[in-house]
């Protein structure tokens, strides 16, 4: 058995690397996104911009600027509430959305999707066993994550949400059956972790099996955007080269 679990999916490299979106307006995100230009392709846009305004027009404009988009807003309600939002999702042009939640709410959104990729989330990234022992949780970690992206996979959804704590355990278990993505990513030399508790780097994750990462603060908050996310591409490419 190899250490490497390295993606076997015919991803571009360059759109492996998904930028989260994580900023107060609509203003700042055009403004981030025209800044980075082509360093970045696939772009998450999660609940702070829901509340801004315009989200779904902001959409509309990542896609006319040849964008990806990842629409991170974790679909939590009664299984048939769910499954229509992703259908009337499925028509807006977005490329993932994620859900969480139990398998009829993972069933409703799976039988809805169409082109949609739904992802499941496993365990939030700031979250460690002394946050599953508040929720109730007597499982570690990695049991809880690897029994709902077991369930994912049966109930068909495209992929899960995972740390690459657990990527590794997820394709010993589960092969390349299920998209991988990795929140909680970390350059080497920017390891300061805020609300993240569960951190990887950038080779770490793609070694242990993600198929794309998710990086916010440390492109976001760089002097030099830009330079940070080419950066960080040039990480991406290492392990697949």
């Amino acid at each position: 058995m190899t250490d490497s679990f390295i993606s076997t999916k015919p991803i571009p490299v360059r759109e492996r690397l998904i930028m989260a979106l994580d900023v107060s307006d609509f203003s700042e995100a055009r403004a981030l996104v025209e800044e980075l230009g082509d360093s970045v392709i696939f772009y998450k846009v999660g609940m702070e911009l829901f509340m801004s305004g315009d989200y779904f027009g902001f959409i509309d404009w990542l896609k006319q600027q040849n964008k990806k988009v990842f629409v991170d807003l974790k679909f939590f309600d009664i299984p048939e509430t769910v499954g229509r939002a992703i259908k009337a999702l499925s028509g807006k042009g977005v490329d993932f959305a994620t859900i969480h939640g139990n398998n009829a709410i993972m069933e409703a959104a799976a039988a809805a999707k169409g082109d949609l990729k739904v992802l499941a989330v496993t365990a939030l990234t700031s979250l460690d066993r002394g946050d599953l022992d508040d929720l109730g949780f007597q499982c570690d970690v990695q049991a809880l994550v690897l029994s709902r992206a077991k369930r994912a996979l049966q109930i068909g959804c495209d992929g899960i949400v995972s740390s690459g704590l657990e990527a590794s355990l997820l394709r010993r278990e589960l092969d390349h059956k299920l998209l991988v993505i990795t929140p909680g990513i970390r350059p080497v030399d920017n390891r300061e972790d805020g609300d993240q508790k569960r951190v990887v780097s950038v080779e770490m994750a793609f070694q242990n099996g993600a198929d794309y990462i998710v990086v916010g603060r440390p492109i976001r908050d760089d002097s030099d955007r830009k330079a940070m996310a080419e950066k960080i591409q040039s990480q991406i490419l290492a392990p697949f080269s």
